[in-house]
């Protein structure tokens, strides 16, 4: 099987953040697909998508659909309903897929996870359904008893993405018979090598040819250690100031509490992938 490297795409937002860049998706899509990705995330946590509202997001979602690249819907949101409608728009909208990350804040039980997984896969049936585990992100693993109670619920549960650091976390959602995409870039290389489907990357939002290099040698040395380095700034806005360095229309804006980089940590930011 072909493995796949997939960009956790960044949303364009303008007006200080307050609202979406629509009009800079597709040239940013036409950018991820000639740095060699093979689809897009949208929404995720590299795109903001949790601190957009419902209606920001299916107009972005919809703005990603209509470009070149396959397109995997992130929907999860704090609540069931809003998971939910966002998951019907994504079955209307031409995407390939949904992925829904448990909710954060609230520690949830097992029961709470596999009902809130469960009804997001139905509102997209019979779309591929991805569960997205990221527990530094939700505040919580999701158990593997939920995963496996969710396939016998939900015929359209794909695969994960999974996105925790080190390996040893990542290496038991290597469930067979499910496309699993490792998140960390750094573990690229491990997670292929125990039959991972490929990777979902933030940071080929910016750089999609050293993901793309990562993905298709199975060497993720560099792409690990840029990611690390990108990691001592505000990461988000670091790769939309990488890409408006590269001619992609993507503003700097963020979505508050997000913010920008400053002037001094712009300079650093750029010696450092000056040196790299």
């Amino acid at each position: 099987m072909t493995k796949r490297a997939i960009a956790a795409a960044l949303t364009p937002l303008r007006d200080d953040g307050a609202r979406p860049d629509l009009d800079a998706i597709a040239p940013y899509a036409a950018f991820l697909a000639a740095g060699g990705m093979n689809g897009i995330l949208a929404l995720g946590s590299t795109g903001e998508g949790i601190l957009l509202s419902v209606s920001e997001r299916k107009d972005v979602l919809s703005a990603f659909a209509a470009c070149e690249l396959p397109v995997i819907a992130h929907c999860g949101a704090q609540t069931t309903a809003d998971t939910v409608a966002l998951a019907e728009h994504a079955a209307t909208a031409g995407v390939a897929g949904v992925a829904v990350i448990g909710p954060p804040y609230f520690p949830l039980d097992d029961e709470s996870l596999l009902r809130h997984f469960s009804a997001a896969a139905r509102a997209c049936e019979p779309l591929p359904f991805y569960v997205y585990e990221f527990e530094r992100i939700s505040g919580y693993a999701v158990p593997l008893a939920v995963v496996e109670r969710l396939r016998e619920l939900a015929p359209n549960l794909t695969g994960l993405k999974v996105s925790d650091s080190p390996f040893e976390k990542v290496q038991p959602y290597l469930i067979d018979g499910l496309d699993v995409f490792v998140g960390a870039e750094g573990l690229i290389g491990a997670g292929l090598a125990a039959g991972a489907a490929g990777a979902v990357s933030g940071l080929s939002s910016a750089f999609p040819e050293v993901v793309s290099e990562a993905v298709r040698t199975g060497d993720s040395q560099r792409a690990g250690e840029l990611r690390a380095l990108l990691d001592r700034y505000q990461r988000l806005a670091a790769l939309k100031a990488v890409l408006g360095s590269k001619g992609v229309p993507v503003r700097e804006d963020m979505r508050a509490p997000l913010r920008r980089l400053s002037a001094d940590e712009r300079r650093s930011l750029f010696a450092e992938l000056e040196a790299f």
